[in-house]
C-alpha cells in the first residue's frame, strides 16, 4: 500500500486525541511449550495486562471515546453490553476515575447474583438498568431516550455503543496493531476473539496502514462471520472518515466459525476444561466468554491447516478474568 511521504499513523492517532488510561504497549510472550504441542510460534499480545479494573481491549477503545466525552463536557456515560460485560466494568471505572457518573444497560441481569464484572460495577455504584433479550435489541434506542431524560435534567449525557465498536473506538486497536507490527512484524497470523466487531476492524485497518503481512481472523463468540463482516465493514467504512487512507474491507476469510457453542457468555464442561488444561500447561488464564472460544478457532484452524506447521501466530488475548466468577463452581 502506497501512502503520501507525508502520512504518518502516529501522528494521525496523536491529532485524533486520546486519554492515557492503559498500561502501554502491552508486553507480547512467547509461549514455548504451547508452541511446541501445537507445531507452530506461538506469542501472545497481552492486553490482560493494561490494567486491573480497567484491563483487556475495551481499555484501548475507551481512551479515544472517553476523550471524545471529555471534549463534550459530557458529565454521565450511557453503555450497555451483557450482565457479565468486560466492556461495562471497563467504562464504569473509566467513567469514575474522570468523574463521570455511569449507566450501564444490561441484557440478562434479573435474577443474576452480584459477582464477577456486575459485582463490579456495583460496586462502582452505576445505575443499571435490565433489558430482555428481546427488549435489548432495541438498546440504542433506549439508551437514546434516557440520554435525552437527563438532558432535560440539565445532564450532559454521552453514548458509547456495544462494545465500544464505533470508527473512533477502533483507533485503539490501531495503535495495538502498531505494536504488534514493532515487536513481531513477520508474523504469519493474528488471532482474536470477536464480540461486537471493533477490535477485529482496528487490527485490519492497522494492519493495512503498517504494511504487514500478517493475515488478521477473528473468531466470533456470538453470531457468525456473516453478520460480523457487514459489522466491521460499517466500522470501517467510517474509519475512512477520520483516516482516509484506510481502504480494507473485512472478507469471509477474515472469520472462523463454529465456536460459538452453547451462546455468548456460556460454555460447555470440555471448554471450561480447556481453560484449565491452557492455565497448566502456560500460565495463560483465558475467560468462557471471549478468550477461550477464540483460542479454540485457533487450535482447529491449526488442526485442519488453515494455519499451516511452523507459521508465526499472534493471539490476542483481550482479558476477561472477572468472566471466570459465574463459572466458579464448575471450574472447581
Amino acid at each position: 500500500m502506497e501512502m503520501s511521504p507525508m502520512f504518518s499513523i502516529e501522528q494521525k492517532l496523536k491529532d485524533i486525541g486520546r486519554l492515557n488510561l492503559a498500561n502501554l504497549p502491552t508486553p507480547i510472550h512467547f509461549q514455548e511449550k504451547l508452541s511446541q504441542k501445537l507445531g507452530v510460534e506461538l506469542y501472545v499480545k497481552r492486553d490482560d495486562l493494561s490494567g486491573v479494573v480497567l484491563s483487556g481491549n475495551k481499555i484501548r477503545k475507551l481512551e479515544y471515546l472517553l476523550f471524545d466525552a471529555q471534549q463534550k463536557q459530557a458529565d454521565v456515560v450511557l453503555t450497555c453490553g451483557g450482565v457479565q460485560s468486560n466492556h461495562c466494568r471497563a467504562t464504569v471505572f473509566a467513567a469514575r476515575q474522570l468523574g463521570m457518573d455511569a449507566e450501564v444497560f444490561l441484557r440478562g441481569l434479573d435474577g443474576q447474583p452480584p459477582s464477577g464484572n456486575l459485582l463490579l460495577c456495583r460496586l462502582a455504584d452505576a445505575k443499571t438498568h435490565s433489558l430482555t433479550q428481546e427488549t435489548y435489541m432495541q438498546r440504542d434506542e433506549l439508551m437514546l431516550t434516557r440520554a435525552e431524560a437527563l438532558q432535560k435534567e440539565g445532564r450532559t449525557p454521552y453514548l458509547i455503543p456495544e462494545g465500544g465498536s464505533n470508527a473512533l473506538g477502533s483507533l485503539g486497536y490501531i495503535g495495538s496493531m502498531l505494536e504488534i507490527h514493532q515487536e513481531v512484524a513477520d508474523a504469519d497470523f493474528i488471532i482474536t476473539a470477536v464480540g461486537s466487531g471493533g477490535t477485529l476492524a482496528g487490527l485490519l485497518a492497522g494492519a493495512e496502514l503498517a504494511d504487514s503481512k500478517a493475515k488478521v481472523i477473528g473468531v466470533p463468540v456470538c453470531d457468525d462471520g456473516e453478520i460480523f463482516c457487514a459489522r466491521v465493514n460499517d466500522i470501517l467504512n467510517t474509519l475512512k472518515t477520520l483516516i482516509p487512507e484506510v481502504t480494507t474491507q473485512a472478507r469471509r476469510e477474515h472469520f472462523c466459525d463454529g465456536h460459538v457453542g452453547l451462546g455468548y457468555a456460556q460454555a460447555t464442561n470440555d471448554e471450561l476444561g480447556q481453560i484449565r488444561s491452557v492455565v497448566k500447561e502456560s500460565g495463560l488464564v483465558l475467560d468462557p466468554v471471549y478468550t477461550n472460544k477464540a483460542f479454540s478457532g485457533m487450535l482447529q484452524m491449526i488442526a485442519d491447516q488453515r494455519i499451516p506447521a511452523n507459521s508465526k501466530v499472534l493471539f490476542l488475548h483481550t482479558g476477561g478474568i472477572f468472566g471466570l466468577a459465574p463459572f466458579a463452581d464448575r471450574l472447581s
